[in-house]
This record gives C-alpha cells, sequence and structure tokens, in this order.
C-alpha cells in the first residue's frame, strides 16, 4: 500500500529554490539516511590529549599526532612536568580545562597514572587510552605497580627538587626502545628526561577508569613494565585491551597500532 502525503505548495516551492542554488540542508542539519541517523557523522570528533611518561617527552608522539591529524582529530601533547604524581595531576588537568568540547585522554607509562586523576575531575573526558601505562588504584603508587616488573638499571641524582632518576643510557635500548633501531634509541636514550622520585612514591587520589571507558594496549616485549604487569591492571580497570609484540617505545615503533586503538577509543564514545 503506497501511502501519499500532499506538501504544501510553498513548502515545495521551498525546496526546489534550495536546489536550484544548489543548498541540500539548512547548516548545522544532519539528514538521516535509510539505514540509521547520520549524527554520529556530523558531531565534532573529541579532541585527542596525548600524555607521555618518564624517559620520554612530547616529540615521541609525533608519527602518532601526525596520523590523528591525517585523519581529522584535534589533537594536543602536553609537556608532563614528571615532578610527582600530585602537582603532575593538577599540572594536566590545568590544560585540560583550557580544551574546549569532548576529550579522549591517552596516556603512556607513568602517564596513564597522570590521566587516570586528571580525567576524574573533567566531565568532558570521554574515553581513557592506556599505552603500555600504569593504572592505579586509589591509595597505590607507581612504586607499587612497578613491584610486578624487573628492578630498572636507573641512575639517581640529587637535584634541588630532591632526588630524580633516569635509566642508564648503556640499557636503554634493552629496557625501553627494544625494537627501535640503535641509532633513534641511542637519541632516546641522550635526551631522556629524568622523573622525580615523587612520580613514584606518591600515591593515586582518584580512579577515573571507574566512570569513564577505557582501552589498553598491552606490550608483549616490554622490560620496563612486564606484560602480565600491564595485563592484570587492565582487568582491574575493565578496559578493552589490545595486544601487540612490541617494546616500551611502541608509539615510536608501532605508531599505527597506537594510533588504530585511539581511534578506536574515540568512535566508542561518539
Amino acid at each position: 500500500m503506497r501511502i501519499r502525503v500532499r506538501v504544501p505548495r510553498r513548502v515545495a516551492l521551498a525546496v526546489g529554490a534550495l536546489t536550484l542554488l544548489g543548498v541540500t540542508t539548512a547548516p548545522g542539519v544532519a539528514m538521516a539516511t535509510d539505514g540509521g541517523s547520520s549524527s554520529a557523522s556530523t558531531s565534532p570528533k573529541p579532541t585527542i590529549v596525548l600524555v607521555h611518561g618518564a624517559w620520554a617527552d612530547s616529540s615521541s608522539w609525533s608519527s602518532v599526532l601526525e596520523r590523528l591529524r591525517k585523519d581529522g582529530y584535534p589533537v594536543r601533547a602536553i609537556a608532563n612536568p614528571l615532578q610527582g604524581l600530585t602537582s603532575d595531576t593538577a599540572y594536566v588537568s590545568s590544560y585540560l580545562s583550557t580544551i574546549k568540547g569532548p576529550m579522549v585522554l591517552v596516556g603512556h607509562s607513568y602517564g596513564g597514572a597522570v590521566i587516570t586523576n586528571s580525567a576524574a575531575s573533567d566531565p568532558d573526558v570521554r574515553a581513557l587510552v592506556y599505552i603500555a601505562g600504569f593504572i592505579p588504584a586509589k591509595g597505590e603508587t607507581v612504586g607499587d605497580l612497578a613491584k610486578r616488573s624487573p628492578d630498572l638499571p636507573l641512575v639517581q641524582t640529587d637535584v634541588p627538587g630532591g632526588q630524580e632518576v633516569s635509566i642508564n643510557p648503556d640499557r636503554f635500548r634493552e629496557v625501553f626502545a627494544g625494537d627501535v633501531d640503535k641509532t633513534t634509541a641511542a637519541d632516546l636514550a641522550a635526551v631522556q628526561r629524568p622523573a622525580n622520585i615523587k612520580a613514584v612514591v606518591e600515591a593515586s587520589a582518584l580512579e577515573a577508569f571507574r566512570s569513564i571507558p577505557s582501552w589498553d594496549l598491552i606490550t608483549r616485549q616490554d622490560h620496563a613494565i612486564a606484560p602480565d604487569a600491564q595485563r592484570f591492571m587492565a582487568k582491574r580497570a575493565g578496559a578493552h585491551t589490545e595486544e601487540v609484540n612490541a617494546s616500551h617505545a611502541v608509539m615510536i615503533s608501532h605508531p599505527a597500532t597506537v594510533t588504530h586503538i585511539i581511534e578506536e577509543a574515540a568512535r566508542g564514545t561518539r
């Protein structure tokens, strides 16, 4: 049975005029298509906020950032001070407050602990993505979780703000970047940013993963955070997990894989 709908003449004329002008929809109005709504395709993509961990800096995200931008995502790579979980959380939170609209937070290594805390107070954070990251529970320290992994060859230095630690450059590639070429690994070792000991001993105060969906990329060839330790944290957080045969420096050695899980999280929360 065919149902005919009478369209008022003035509406029909208006539609015809718009068609002649090459206008099919009014600005800001999404047209539904057969099989579903297009609201998801017209909603703005979330800003991806990348937070690096210890012994790295924002440049470690360069290849990932390039891919995300090419796919249309606004991206910010925040410089993590690495001066202690409490102050680093406050620092990152201050930058999050300047970003309008939905966000997806991505934390590598110690950066995972930072986003776990900073995301809890920002209602615009729609997803958390851990890249070989620490996911501490409330009252737990990164040091507590690090006990689940082999001891790292760290070099300690007394500084005005207390004590900082870095990875012995001679063993940096072995521990941090085993699947990165020797020259790049040597460069990473030379420019690594030390972390204040407070980053390890200050307890986590919040658990954003309890209320915000999370994803976790587990690195099977990681000698900085043991894969089993990563799996333990991911399971406890209820994260959507993926695994890759990569070192701790996975965002450098496997940027396409890292980009994929970030975009998966972004699509999963729209």
